[in-house]
């Protein structure tokens, strides 16, 4: 069913102040905070071309790398539910040394999960969530990461905004896979369908989530 112009402006104001952060860290069995950049604020990103895109605008100084096996439980909790219509995916970006002292940049970036869209009637799988969780590749390489976890909500037409954050962790093991990886920004372009999508009217009856497709070792 189609959703009216003023069903549609009563749920954007409805929705206006529900942003939320990824603030804890799930690694196997540990949650930590302390490995998580937390973010400055709630607001969300809102340039995929801007080095905000990667771990949010300035966030803080994670205190704690967390060792985790491959094939392990990785993914964040929320300080609220997931309010907002739209995607969200899980990254690995592998650091040249260590985690701590990566900020991100170079084509090191894999996705390893992705969360879309059913239909009839159309959603997003993680509308509600206060946590998403997915297990790290059986082959991911050992090595120091950073997780990144990014939400799009979609219920501003033609202007996406990211929540994300980025923790460190350490994998362990002996893999040797080879990912295919990208840089971000640069993972994803601002005209990309799963971006510019009206998700209102009409109403989607087909959703790739933006970004390349999941790694799953």
């Amino acid at each position: 069913m189609k959703l009216s112009g003023l069903v549609a402006l009563a749920l954007l104001a409805q929705s206006a102040s529900a942003h939320y952060i990824w603030t804890t860290l799930i690694a196997g069995s540990t949650t930590s905070t302390a490995a998580v950049r937390l973010p400055v604020n709630n607001s969300p990103v809102t340039d995929v071309t801007s080095d905000d895109i990667r771990c949010n605008v300035n966030p803080g100084a994670a205190t704690q790398t967390v060792s985790v096996a491959p094939g392990s439980t990785i993914g964040f909790m929320l300080d609220n539910t997931l309010y907002h219509q739209g995607p969200a995916a899980i990254y690995l970006g592998k650091a040249p040394t260590t985690a701590a002292s990566w900020d991100g940049s170079s084509a090191s970036w894999f996705k390893i999960a992705e969360w879309g869209a059913t239909f009839n009637p159309f959603t997003f799988t993680d509308f509600n969530a206060a946590q998403l969780t997915t297990t790290i590749p059986a082959s991911t390489p050992p090595g120091e990461y950073l997780v990144r976890i990014e939400q799009i909500a979609l219920h501003v037409v033609d202007a996406p905004q990211w929540y994300i954050s980025c923790a460190q962790i350490s994998v362990t093991g002996s893999g040797a896979g080879n990912p295919s990886k990208v840089s971000i920004p640069g993972y994803v372009s601002p005209t990309d369908p799963g971006l510019t999508v009206n998700i209102y009217d009409p109403v989607p009856t087909a959703y790739t989530v933006p970004g390349p497709a999941p790694w799953t070792g």
